[in-house]
């Protein structure tokens, strides 16, 4: 399933804590950076698992999709920490 949200965060700052949550907040199954661009980061978790995340700036604020079979309940924990489109950081 793939997972939207909006914030008012730029990319690379989303990136940025994308990679930071998913490495140190999600106990037992951490998943870790396997590769990464200007605007995407996938990791690699628990039983070769993938979260793929993308952002794409423009309009107004970042338009944040992530998809993963098996962490949906982490990638909707992660969208909680960013500031959503329309309030302060």
């Amino acid at each position: 399933m793939v997972r939207e949200y909006k914030t008012n965060l730029p990319g690379q700052e989303v990136i940025a804590r994308a990679k930071k949550f998913f490495a140190e907040r999600v106990p037992h199954y951490g998943a870790y950076l396997e590769s990464e661009g200007a605007s995407y980061a996938t990791f690699r978790g628990q039983g070769g698992e993938e979260i793929a995340i993308a952002v794409v700036e423009g309009g107004p604020g970042t338009r944040v999709r992530a998809s993963s079979p098996m962490y949906e309940q982490a990638i909707g924990r992660f969208f909680s920490t960013l500031p959503a489109l329309g309030q302060d950081d």
